[in-house]
Formats: structure tokens, sequence, C-alpha cells
């Protein structure tokens, strides 16, 4: 049972440390993109239509290494551990992008009627309903693999993985990476106990609402005397 733990925590890290490496090569291959169209700011349609390209071959690498460190076997138990985790990385990054949209709103609110193209230029594109169906897509994709495992060998995966586990094993970018991993495994794990504590302990009572409701119960007591 020890070992099983240990093996879930660093099956859960190595996906951590893929993630980091995953995001800084696709960086790296948007901003050679970026400066071959010039930096011309995108559409809400080509922002989502890259997601869904992003998020498709990252859950491609994410199968492809689940069964890599299972020795060529599809183990249920880690495909469904890396599905839960790609569901909370999705998720957060919707989050933030959710969190910065509304930051950047609130700080351009009082901007005058004349900057409002400059503000449509720069505001991030965000729309929740096409971030839950490129979540959706992208999970639905995974689950896919499971049935139709050869769909997920293609060229531009295996290529992912293979610079991802090199890059995972040089000297100084692996440590970087290996440190980023760590953090990501400590994230988890504090979603985790804080999603068992709220199941035992309940969500926390609102005290302003609970004397709100005692006051309108004294009131209606009033009207009716």
């Amino acid at each position: 049972m020890y070992f099983c733990h240990v093996e879930v925590l660093n099956f859960i890290f190595r996906i951590g440390v893929i993630l980091a490496v995953y995001n800084f090569l696709w960086w790296l291959i948007m901003l050679a993109i970026s400066i071959l169209r010039g930096g011309s700011p995108k559409m809400a349609f080509e922002v989502y239509f890259i997601k869904i390209i992003r998020y498709g071959f990252l859950v491609d690498v994410i199968y492809l290494f689940t069964v890599h460190q299972a020795d060529g076997l599809s183990v249920v138990n880690d495909l469904i551990i890396a599905a839960l985790i790609l569901l909370m990385y999705f998720i957060g990054r919707a989050q933030k992008r959710q969190n910065r949209q509304m930051l950047f709103s609130m700080r351009m609110g009082g901007n005058v009627s004349g900057l409002e193209s400059l503000m449509k230029s720069v505001r991030p594109a965000f729309d929740m309903r096409y971030e839950i169906a490129v979540i959706t897509l992208s999970l639905g994709l995974f689950t896919t693999f499971y049935f139709f495992p050869n769909l997920a060998y293609n060229p531009i995966s295996n290529w992912f993985l293979d610079s991802i586990l090199n890059i995972e094993d040089t000297p100084v970018f692996g440590f970087v990476f290996k440190v980023i991993g760590f953090f990501f495994l400590l994230s988890v794990l504090s979603k985790i106990f804080g999603a068992i504590m709220l199941l035992l302990t309940g969500p926390p009572r609102d005290m302003s609402n609970d004397n709100r409701d005692d006051d309108d119960d004294f009131d209606d007591y009033v009207e009716i005397k």
C-alpha cells in the first residue's frame, strides 16, 4: 500500500513536469508563429481553435506517457488519475482566464470611449461556453484514445513526448521543470485536501445571511402581530 501511494505521487509529479515542458514547447511554437504573422491580435474564434489543437495534443501526450510508464499497458487506474488531473488543470486555467478578464474589465471600466477600440484589441478573449466546450472535447478525446489507442500514435504527439522526456533528463532545464512539477504536485494535493475537508465539514456558513434571515423572521412576526 505504501509503494502504491508513492507511485501515485510520483505519477502526478511526472504529469506536472510534462505539463510544464509541454507549455514551454508550445510557447516557443506560438512565439515563432506570432513573429511570422506579425503579431496581429487574434480573433476569439482563432484563439479557441488554437486552444483545441493545443489541448488535443496535450491529452494525447498525457495518454502516451501514461501508457509508456506502464510498459505499454493501458492501466485503468492511471488513466483515471490522469483524466482527473487534466480536468483540474483545464478548469484551473479557465478560472484564471476568467479572473484575468474580470480584472481587465475593472481596470479599463473608467476609460473614455475614445479608447474603446484599443481596449477591444488588447482585451483577452474569453467565453466560458467555449471554454467548457474545449474542455469537454479534450477529455472526450482522451477517453477515445482508451478505446482506440492507435489514434494516439502520430508523428507530432510522438515528437512532443520524446522531446519532453529528453528535456526532463537534461541537467539544468530538467531540474527547473522538476521544481515546477513538485509545486504542481503540492497544488494537486492541496486541492484534494480542500475537497475532502469540504465534504467532511460542508460549505462555510455565511453569518451575515443568518442574521439577515433572523431579522426577516422578526419583521414578519411584527407585521403579523
